[in-house]
Formats: C-alpha cells, sequence, structure tokens
C-alpha cells in the first residue's frame, strides 16, 4: 500500500528528516509534534500547559490540512520529560478531546528535541 506524506503550512517545518504526517490507507500517522511556534520555527516559551496547548493545536492543524479533526484519532502518544507534569499536560488534553476518547498512553522519557516538555503523536483515522 503506498504512503502519502503531507503537512500544513499552519506548523513548523520539521526539524529533521521527517515527514509530520503520513496516509497509508485509510489511516494517518502523525509524527511527534513538540511545541513550536507556527511562525518562528522555535520551542514557544511557557510551561508545560503552554507547550501542551500548542502540540495540540500543531496536531489539529495537520488533521485540518487532510480534512481531518481531533474526532478522528484513534490513538494518542504521550511523552513528558516530567511525570510531574502529567495532571497538568492532562487538563489541557481534556479539552482537546471529547468521550469516547481515543487510546492513549503517556511514558516518561529522559529528553525530547529542542529542550522541549511535551511531545505528543497521534494515529487517526
Amino acid at each position: 500500500m503506498p504512503r502519502e506524506a503531507f503537512s500544513s503550512d499552519r506548523i513548523a517545518p520539521p526539524v529533521g528528516p521527517f515527514s509530520p504526517g503520513v496516509r497509508v490507507g485509510e489511516l494517518l500517522f502523525l509524527s511527534g509534534q513538540v511545541a513550536l511556534s507556527p511562525t518562528t520555527g522555535r520551542l514557544i516559551d511557557g510551561d508545560v500547559a503552554a507547550q501542551t496547548e500548542q502540540v495540540l493545536q500543531n496536531l489539529r492543524a495537520l488533521l485540518a490540512a487532510v480534512g481531518k479533526s481531533l474526532a478522528d484519532v484513534a490513538r494518542v502518544n504521550v511523552y513528558l520529560t516530567d511525570m510531574k507534569d502529567f495532571g497538568v499536560m492532562n487538563a489541557v488534553y481534556a479539552r482537546y478531546f471529547e468521550a469516547p476518547y481515543p487510546a492513549r498512553t503517556t511514558v516518561a522519557v529522559a529528553a525530547l528535541p529542542l529542550g522541549a516538555a511535551v511531545e505528543i503523536d497521534l494515529i487517526a483515522r
């Protein structure tokens, strides 16, 4: 099955050799997003709440580029550099998704690209 890459001019360009999104059949795989400003291409200033907000806005923009929304998301992976930030991230996350919620995993990692506090990737249909 062929894969088709996609992006959006409403997000910052990738900082490495990867596609922001790839469509394979009916599935959409969105690469991990950190809180890059679409206007500056740099990591935004702010705590994990602000970063989570920017990440989810970036993911929403990518989905919109192919006519989809967060309602089409089936699976989410969240990466935090400090699990103490889970509650703050979760409160922001809850404003973006509605029941039935996507399946989700949240893990703590030693570090994220560009010094980010949170990174999120997802699979949608």
